[in-house]
């Protein structure tokens, strides 16, 4: 005979359908292309992430890429997620990012040339608990437990391109 579970039911929202998802990243990414920049992005605030586009190389087709990605500033850094909606595969742009480190982003106050790279083990955590402070602790860690692999902390470095 068993006794009664303490397991504590899961309380947390279902991810909506993958098809979903896809679809309203295709709109986020057409509303910007047809509004030539003027919606989409948006800068960050005490209270909200802000919202860029990236640019990336597909490391197997060689395309030009893009993602809206959101963000906040870490003194020159721009730090981002890669947590592709929360789902358990890897974003293809941080496995682009990967393979080319080197690229631009686009921010709602113009373009910023960067160099990708995971956060380190010393600096994940800091660079998490600030993601935390606009999302919420609790929601944060939630979110991230869908995930059976640590979702890395992308930071983007600003970089310097030949002749400016």
């Amino acid at each position: 005979m068993t006794g009664p579970t303490t397991a504590k039911p899961d309380r947390r929202a279902p991810l909506p359908p993958r098809w979903f998802i896809r679809i309203a990243w295709t709109i986020h990414r057409a509303m910007y292309s047809l509004t030539r920049g003027r919606l989409g992005l948006r800068r960050q605030t005490p209270r909200q992430w802000g919202m860029m586009r990236l640019k990336t190389v597909g490391r197997r087709s060689g395309r030009e890429r893009h993602a809206i990605l959101g963000y906040f500033e870490d003194g020159p850094n721009l730090v981002t997620m890669a947590m592709n909606g929360w789902g358990e595969p890897e974003p293809a742009w941080w496995l682009n990012l990967q393979a080319d480190p080197d690229t631009t982003v686009e921010l709602a106050d113009g373009p910023r040339a960067v160099r990708g790279r995971a956060a380190t083990p010393e600096e994940r955590p800091r660079l998490w608990a600030r993601w935390a402070e606009y999302d919420g602790p609790e929601e944060l860690e939630s979110w991230a437990a869908r995930r059976s692999r640590e979702t890395a902390v992308v930071i983007l470095e600003p970089r310097t391109e030949p002749g400016t």
